[in-house]
């Protein structure tokens, strides 16, 4: 005998109290731990942009403007913070009060899983990685909410959604393998039409890559920094030590030539070759001495060792990549910027409770970028079958999106830090939510 429509009611108003109530504790408690956020290196560059009134593209110059507009409401960190914190909490929330209309218990599971360890523990680092995923989240989940409503307030959710996902790209350049996948989801929400993606995925990249340009050097009046030769840089530094050839266009003395052939490489970030002892003589020659970083001669000297050398050039990338997913790297930051021998928030107990749970947690494959990707993939796999219902079509696009994005790092990534695979995380959480929970009946109305 089925429930009579008071009962089930009630259930639901139940439902939703628990899932209000366990967001608003999810957001005091990121308060209480992080307020005013926890400043990292690449803030601190970036915030330092605000009062010196300039831009580059080293860093992201949008998450400079964005900062600067909001920095009235808590000067220094904790405006970025709080809009870090309320984006994350915001798209749980989302998700969670339009998972309650298919099955409570799984809505009442997403504000808990937001507290898991390898998402929590990043909402209030400062750094645009974070603020890049929270947007795509809530751009994911803002269509989702919305599909299958009115359709004057599912237009007005994808006219945000693609302005989220624009403000991404310009947040995270290298996006823009990942964005044909997120934009095809936005544009049909209630199924994976793959067809129209792969048509529309070059159209797409393009379309990113000339806001890009027009954003930043048109609009904005970036300065160029050159940060693609920092990646040119990294893998002239693999080709070399795997050749055992300078591939660089400049001569190095004896000893200087033995470091980087037989020691300096490691498959780890390219700040070995820039400010870390004893190799940073490398960017110290380049942009310096000789001063060819930016200019042609590096571009020509990479094109030319990629070429002659891809077998070499594809060891480097791969063993870059398998340990950006598998090595044990940079996962909290603790180290407060303005006294590096201190740690932030040593009085604070709630903070110094997280660490100890995420120190415990980080030998674990919790902390490995590659436990996340692996997940992402096995998501949209379980969610093909379902990818003509809007449950399978949001699981597909927001993991997909993540898995695409991770994977982007083969070939542009310059650092290992798990803060790069933040979205596989969140995406897993989502889309797996998702996907647990049963798509909706029509609701039949009985005879009297």
């Amino acid at each position: 005998m089925s429930r009579s429509p008071d009962v089930s009611g009630a259930a639901s108003r139940s439902a939703l109290i628990a899932v209000a109530i366990l967001i608003v504790a999810g957001y005091g408690l990121t308060l209480l731990v992080f307020y005013p956020g926890v400043m990292t290196y690449d803030a601190k560059f970036v915030y330092e942009d605000i009062a010196k009134h300039t831009l580059g593209d080293w860093q992201s110059p949008a998450m400079t403007v964005l900062w600067r507009l909001i920095d009235p409401i808590a000067p220094g960190s904790g405006s970025m913070f709080l809009l870090i914190a309320s984006l994350y909490w915001l798209s749980f929330a989302l998700l969670a009060f339009a998972l309650a209309r298919r099955s409570r218990w799984v809505a009442v599971c997403v504000p808990i899983l937001a507290l898991a360890p390898p998402a929590f523990a990043f909402v209030g680092m400062i750094w645009r990685d974070m603020l890049f995923s929270t947007t795509w989240l809530l751009a994911a989940v803002l269509v989702f909410a919305t599909a299958g409503r009115g359709e004057r307030l599912r237009v007005l959710a994808q006219v945000l959604a693609i302005v989220l996902c624009a403000f991404g790209v310009l947040l995270r350049p290298n996006a823009l393998t990942a964005v044909p996948i997120l934009g095809a989801y936005i544009a049909w929400p209630m199924k994976v039409y793959w067809k129209r993606t792969a048509i529309a995925f070059v159209p797409a990249m393009v379309l990113c890559f000339l806001l890009v340009q027009f954003v930043y050097y048109g609009v904005l009046g970036v300065t160029r920094q050159h940060p693609l030769q920092s990646i040119m840089v990294f893998d002239l530094g693999g080709i070399s030590h795997f050749t055992g050839q300078n591939q660089f266009p400049v001569t190095w003395t004896a000893s200087e030539s033995k470091l980087l052939l037989e020691s300096c490489y490691r498959p780890t970030e390219w700040d070995i070759y820039w400010r870390l002892e004893p190799c940073e003589f490398v960017m110290r020659k380049l942009e310096k001495d000789e001063k060819i970083f930016g200019t042609r001669a590096v571009v020509d000297a990479w094109l030319r060792a990629v070429f002659r050398h891809p077998i070499a050039y594809l060891e480097h990338r791969a063993g870059f990549m398998w340990n950006f997913l598998t090595g044990a790297n940079l996962t909290m930051w603790v180290a407060d910027v303005e006294r590096p021998d201190r740690e932030v928030f040593t009085d604070r107990p709630a903070f110094a409770a997280l660490k100890r749970i995420h120190d415990v947690l980080k030998p674990t494959p919790l902390f490995r970028a590659c436990t996340w990707f692996v997940a992402c993939i096995a998501i949209c796999g379980f969610a093909w079958r379902r990818r003509e219902t809007a449950e399978g079509a949001f699981a597909i696009g927001l993991c997909g999106t993540a898995a695409m994005y991770v994977a982007t790092f083969f070939a542009v990534g310059v650092a290992s830090d798990f803060r790069y695979g933040y979205l596989a995380v969140l995406a897993t959480i989502a889309g797996g939510a998702a996907l647990l929970a049963p798509t909706p009946r029509p609701v039949r109305t009985e005879p009297r």
